[in-house]
């Protein structure tokens, strides 16, 4: 455990987000090195494995419902220094694990192939779409039992570790990928079901370690088969509180099917284009997410120990660092943009969507930085709602106004990005004013039972 009420908070930024960054890199190296060697079988593969990785956002709706319940909960029971509680939500994070685990299996099994029917440009497309999908399942469904545990370690200000052990799961997957998808060394070529098979075997190997982990290093949480067992008002907590950023998740999953739907009506190279942007984008964003997740634990240790000027210190360092690392990937972004998409694909057409695409978004990423160190706020301060709000205020501006606009007869694939673009700072502006009426409801109460406190001891 580390106590996160103490020392500078810059500091704790840095320390924290440095071993996030490397955790987040990993995952999102497990798609970049699938998509570098899926890349030289052609668009069709291509745009198959970008669309079969829309699902990982549905899966991390859920997840991030787990990952913000369990991490911020844990934060504020060690701030509050009650071990046995910070054990039951880890535990019972656990349980709501299984049981989406059944459910997301039967609803892949059974409806799977109808929503890549839907959005499949070519009968290539679909056939690899529905291929890669099925054999990148069971890493998509080991993220839930991955999640909790990163979530409660992150919670208690332990980053390091967990790290070193995706880091491994990384080497391995990158390994794997050239030998099942191309046949290098075994003359077995999987084409995109080998690049979901290695994905699959190195996010199993990363949870087994993970699982040791626990059992012979971590000595503050604990898995417990007893505290396994259903605890409704603790489940209830996770849920109410993870639930507006699950909610975040899953409309960004829709806004990324929304975005394939309308691709649909262009060739293969669009799918592909864009997938592999927004891959390039995803990459792009990780230093800043890095930070934002590594301040709703900060401020909520302090948050949860009453330290109000803490937590204010808190959003004010991360949206500082947020605007400006945002600000420098806007710079690189606009200038570089083809220089970071040319390993994974040699098709012109490809490259042309993802470069004109990453041209137009780069201008979106200040305001995005800002939304996303608002969003680590509201986990902190316990209600995340305002953040989910704020993400469908965007979403639903964008959704009807691309409906209207791709009716057009002149509309363009540019039309899209421009429209993704605007509707950012609007969210942005939402973003702050919801955060400042938070800070007011949350801090000012906070502040008013802190002189209550010191009064009855004078």
């Amino acid at each position: 455990m580390k106590d996160l009420t103490q020392g500078p908070i810059y500091r704790h930024l840095i320390s924290m987000s440095v071993p996030i960054l490397f955790g987040m890199l990993v995952q999102t190296l497990y798609f970049l090195i699938d998509l570098y060697f899926v890349g030289q079988l052609g668009d069709a593969a291509l745009a198959g494995v970008s669309s079969a990785g829309v699902l990982f956002f549905f899966v991390m709706a859920i997840t991030q419902v787990l990952n913000v319940g369990v991490g911020t909960l844990v934060a504020h029971a060690i701030g509050r220094k009650d071990k046995h509680e910070a054990n039951l939500l880890l535990n019972q994070g656990l349980l709501i694990c299984a049981m989406c685990i059944g459910a997301l299996l039967s609803l892949a099994l059974a409806g799977g192939d109808k929503y890549f029917e839907n959005i499949a440009p070519n009968e290539d497309v679909f056939a690899a779409s529905l291929s890669y999908f099925y054999w990148f399942m069971p890493a998509l469904l080991m993220q839930f039992p991955v999640t909790v545990m990163l979530a409660s370690l992150r919670g208690a200000g332990v980053v390091k570790q967990p790290m070193l052990i995706n880091m491994f799961a990384l080497v391995v997957n990158a390994i794997l990928s050239p030998i099942l998808i191309t046949g290098w060394g075994f003359g077995i070529e999987m084409g995109v079901a080998g690049a979901g098979l290695a994905s699959s075997i190195s996010a199993c190997i990363g949870l087994i370690l993970i699982c040791v982990y626990f059992k012979l290093r971590e000595s503050y949480l604990r898995f417990s088969i007893t505290e396994c067992k259903p605890h409704f008002d603790t489940i209830k907590k996770i849920i109410g509180l993870g639930l507006p950023s699950g909610g975040e998740s899953l409309l960004a999953f829709v806004y990324m099917s929304v975005i394939y739907w309308v691709l649909s009506d262009f060739a293969a190279s669009a799918q592909a284009g864009f997938g592999l942007g927004a891959r390039i984008m995803q990459a792009l964003y990780l230093p800043v997410l890095a930070v934002t997740f590594a301040a709703p634990a900060i401020a909520g240790q302090n948050f949860a120990a009453g330290i109000t000027e803490r937590v204010y210190q808190t959003y004010f360092q991360c949206t500082a660092i947020t605007s400006g690392l945002m600000l420098m990937i806007t710079v690189v972004c606009a200038l570089y943009a083809e220089v970071f998409l040319a390993p994974f694909s040699s098709e012109p057409d490809v490259i042309s969507v993802a470069s004109v695409f990453l041209s137009y978004v780069c201008f979106n990423f200040v305001p995005a930085g800002y939304v996303l160190a608002a969003s680590g706020m509201f986990q902190a301060l316990g209600n995340a709602w305002p953040a989910l709000l704020s993400t469908a205020v965007r979403l639903s501006l964008f959704s009807v106004s691309l409906m209207i606009v791709s009716e057009q007869a002149n509309f363009t694939l540019e039309n899209i990005w421009v429209l993704s673009v605007s509707t950012y700072y609007i969210q942005a502006v939402v973003s702050f004013y919801l955060l400042r009426r938070e800070f007011k409801n949350k801090l000012s109460q906070t502040t008013k039972e802190e002189q209550i406190a010191q009064t009855q001891i004078s």
